[in-house]
């Protein structure tokens, strides 16, 4: 065999090894879950919060994705704002926001936290207009007041629909109001509550993974 056909073979077999890696890569998906204490996990390891849980379940199906846990304790949606253009410096596939819990416990403004919100979501949009957007709705403590209540409530479904996003109505769903699936402080879930939040958003990331 001559060098040149060699040559040819060799140059072949890394176009044939480079198409398997991007085909490879096109399958895994970075998934960014941005958000507060709930993904942060307040009061538990991370590993027993509920992105983690979302990585076990992937990992066991063998889908190869890969999620990360941009949650920060105490983060309102101004917060978020402010740190999602850093955040974004990593690639995202899919983006999942949940944010507003502490807006609604210090009662700001609820057209604050939508213009917030949906800064948000603009910049990911822009940063990367093929990512998938998984929005999560929170409610506002009753002790607000009913009127502040349903408007903070509206955000969430106003902004789904206006964006267009796969919606989910209420990240606490089945653990608001769960004694046994809240720590002490009756806000942040426990570990088997945050069982409950990751089966309930798989639900949702399913379909897009």
């Amino acid at each position: 065999m001559n060098c040149k056909r060699i040559g040819i073979i060799k140059v072949a077999a890394v176009l044939i090894a480079l198409l398997l890696s991007a085909d490879l890569s096109a399958q895994e998906k970075q998934i960014l879950i941005f958000g507060d204490s709930i993904t942060a996990g307040y009061g538990l390891e991370e590993d027993f919060a509920f992105p983690a849980i979302i990585q076990q379940k992937i990992d066991s199906l063998g889908m190869g994705h890969n999620v990360i846990n941009a949650g920060l304790s105490g983060e309102t949606s101004a917060g978020g704002l402010r740190r999602i253009d850093w955040v974004l410096q990593q690639h995202v596939d899919v983006f999942v926001l949940e944010l507003g819990g502490n807006d609604g416990l210090r009662g700001i403004d609820p057209e604050n936290t939508k213009q917030n919100l949906q800064g948000i979501i603009d910049k990911v949009s822009e940063r990367y207009p093929s990512a998938e957007i998984i929005f999560t709705g929170m409610e506002a403590p009753p002790n607000m007041g009913e009127q502040y209540t349903n408007q903070f409530r509206s955000v969430f479904y106003e902004l789904a629909e206006e964006n267009e996003v796969i919606f989910m109505p209420f990240v606490l769903e089945g653990v608001a109001g769960e004694p046994e699936l809240n720590q002490a402080d009756g806000i942040h879930p426990t570990a088997e509550g945050h069982r409950v939040i990751a089966e309930n958003l798989w639900e949702y990331l399913e379909g897009v993974l």
